[in-house]
């Protein structure tokens, strides 16, 4: 058991992740806007904040041992395309926020979800997507998952950045995979519960140190 601070637990697959850290006998401290909005289970503490203040993040983080983030950027609607409604660069500043407090609390484990098409993994989508990309309001969150991969890469904690296919909360269509790009072809969605198991695994199992699995629900 160890005790974990999540940021995003009040998102749609942070609430699954605060779920999964409790049933498994973690302690988890959640960092939300408006905890009174927040059905946590029991055993999870709300800290009212916002994960880019650094001074919320050094006080939910306060006797935490690792950090599972699942920020993303709000949009105005569920359409994957509706324009972001976060500040610019919500996550970048978050994750720089939180890598600073990390090491003034001596916290060495970060997982947080990431995006297929991120950094390297970009000239991997089809062109269509790209071009898709560059003239959609989809392309600023883009730009702010890069800005937390690189300063996640040159940080010096046990990192792992989960990059999610298309999200969903429709049943799995089959088991959880991850792999390496390039060493086996994903499809098109995962599972949000699926995804927040994944991250809880990759914590307390130590796994993906230093790298950046893609993660998809395989059909059957």
């Amino acid at each position: 058991m160890s005790t974990l601070l999540v940021l995003g637990g009040s998102g749609r697959t942070g609430t699954h992740v605060l779920a999964h850290a409790v049933a498994r006998g973690h302690q988890v401290r959640a960092l939300v806007r408006n905890p009174d909005a927040v059905q946590a289970p029991a055993g999870v503490t709300l800290i009212s904040g916002t994960p880019t203040d650094i001074d919320d993040i050094r006080r939910a983080a306060d006797g935490t041992e690792a950090v599972i983030s699942v920020l993303n950027n709000s949009r105005a609607s569920d359409n994957p395309w509706a324009k972001s409604v976060s500040p610019p660069n919500f996550m970048t500043d978050a994750a720089r926020a939180t890598l600073t407090v990390m090491g003034e609390k001596a916290i060495t484990r970060l997982v947080a979800t990431s995006s297929q098409g991120v950094a390297e993994d970009w000239k991997r989508i089809s062109p269509i997507m790209r071009g898709l990309i560059g003239i959609s309001n989809i392309k600023a969150g883009f730009e702010d998952h890069n800005g937390v991969d690189a300063l996640v890469h040159a940080s010096d904690v046990d990192w792992t950045l989960v990059r999610a296919v298309a999200l969903t909360d429709k049943p799995a269509t089959g088991p959880l995979r991850a792999a390496e790009r390039g060493t086996d072809k994903p499809s098109r969605f995962v599972n949000r519960d699926d995804l927040a198991a994944f991250l809880v695994d990759t914590v307390e199992q130590n796994l993906w140190v230093h790298r950046t699995p893609l993660v998809w629900n395989a059909r059957q």
